[in-house]
């Protein structure tokens, strides 16, 4: 599935539904999971659900389940010339964003 042409909606559920194959395949409970990852139950089945879950509470289950070197890869930033390495390396002193400018 190409993820670029999905909606917001359709990547929850297909990430959801791979997050209960892989607790399946691993012939885990969604109770076994919870307490390895330090979270209640109902988070387990609320993030399988697709519904709302802290993103702290996904990357404890994502580890339980193995999964924490797809998490390595979220983020990443792309350097594929030397100007992007520059324009990353300076980016990484604090900033303020630039507000729009009311010229009126």
């Amino acid at each position: 599935m190409d993820l670029r042409l999905s909606k917001p909606s359709e990547i929850v559920r297909l990430l959801c539904e791979r997050l209960r194959k892989e607790r399946l395949t691993r012939h885990m409970t969604q109770a076994e999971v919870a307490g390895r990852a330090g979270v209640g139950v109902n988070t387990v089945s609320n993030l399988e659900a697709g519904r709302n879950v802290s993103f702290e509470s996904v990357v404890r289950i994502a580890m339980v389940l193995g999964r924490h070197h797809d998490l390595e890869q979220l983020f990443q930033p792309k350097l594929e010339s030397l100007d992007d390495i520059l324009r990353y390396e300076s980016s990484s002193q604090r900033h303020r964003a630039r507000g729009k400018r009311n010229d009126a």
